[in-house]
């Protein structure tokens, strides 16, 4: 499969100048099963096809293994597996989200990238309180933009335990 470039941070038109002035975040979506997720576009190098993963023995069910991106091994996640979602079959809209933080590069495979939206501060709500048994570490706020919910991920969260 072909790789795919994202846009770069700084590429918008005069539209949403408005926006960017009311301290909006740019966000890269994307969904997994019927959820739609954001990533600070700041931490994400490109996106790429579905290709070759290496299986690396010994690893948690979600570390899918390694690619070789140009000469770079990276470490390739599963976030439907993180996420305790159903494994599904890859298709040709399956993607790897590359990320970079603090110069660990990792790959997360999802379902399907969506757009890259800018995210206004106002339409950032606080991660809501649950009980002990629902896990939301992953998370950092949910969005409610244009009549839908984004679900907002902490990169660093979820590196962490990668």
């Amino acid at each position: 499969m072909k790789e795919k470039e994202i846009i770069p941070i700084n590429a918008y038109n005069e539209d949403q100048q408005e926006i960017l002035d009311e301290e909006a975040q740019k966000n890269l979506t994307f969904t997994i099963g019927d959820e739609t997720y954001g990533i600070q576009i700041e931490n994400i190098t490109q996106i790429i096809g579905i290709q070759h993963i290496t299986f690396i023995p010994h690893q948690p069910p979600y570390v899918k293994g390694v690619i070789n991106l140009r000469g770079q091994i990276i470490p390739v996640m599963e976030v439907r597996t993180k996420f305790d979602k159903p494994v599904i079959e890859y298709d040709d809209r399956t993607c790897i989200i590359v990320v970079n933080k603090e110069d660990l590069y990792v790959g997360l495979i999802v379902d399907r990238v969506s757009e890259v939206l800018n995210i206004k501060e106002s339409e950032i709500a606080d991660t809501p309180s649950f009980n002990d048994a629902v896990r939301v570490q992953y998370i950092s706020g949910i969005a409610h933009v244009n009549d839908n919910v984004v679900i907002l991920l902490d990169i660093d969260k979820l590196l962490e335990n990668q």
